[in-house]
């Protein structure tokens, strides 16, 4: 799935506001909006340090996607949520989590401990799941809907060079 800032989006903006996003080469990442309260609050797409997948010893838990509850609310529960990359890797939340109103979530990479009270979750998996040069982010809800998408590139998202991206305020 490509995805595209819309038609009427593009329309919106004049013709000055688009010369001036040209001439500054700030491509935003391209995000579809979703009637969702949970969405993806950024990526940690780069782990730093030299790449290293190794169980014991290596940085995959250094790289994690945020998952926050932008609801005023309502509580939500992870279980049967689903992130998914570009290239069909998938990670499915199959323990109860929840999620308070403004309360987030980091999904890391390799083997550790679920915690409510320290926010995370492991994927239970020693291999990266975000490439470096871009990718894309796909939140699913458990009734297989979108919550979420996020597309990123290294060059045209990540100004600082830091391997992080924050997609929601």
């Amino acid at each position: 799935m490509k995805i595209r800032p819309t038609l009427a989006a593009a329309s919106a903006l004049s013709v000055s506001a688009l010369t001036a996003v040209t001439l500054l080469g700030a491509a935003p990442a391209y995000a579809t909006e979703y009637s969702s309260a949970l969405k993806i609050r950024g990526v940690q797409y780069d782990a730093p340090g030299p790449d290293d997948n190794r169980c014991s010893g290596g940085n995959t838990a250094q790289e994690y996607v945020t998952i926050k509850n932008y609801s005023a609310s309502a509580t939500i529960n992870l279980k049967g949520y689903v992130v998914k990359d570009a290239t069909g890797n998938t990670f499915t939340f199959t323990a109860s989590h929840s999620l308070q109103p403004g309360d987030y979530v980091r999904l890391r990479g390799g083997h550790g401990t679920d915690s409510d009270a320290k926010n995370v979750v492991y994927r239970d998996n020693c291999n990266f799941l975000w490439n470096n040069s871009g990718d894309t982010i796909y939140l699913y809800k458990p009734s297989g809907s979108h919550a979420d998408t996020h597309a990123y590139t290294k060059s045209a998202n990540d100004r600082d060079g830091n391997g992080y991206i924050g997609f929601h305020s």
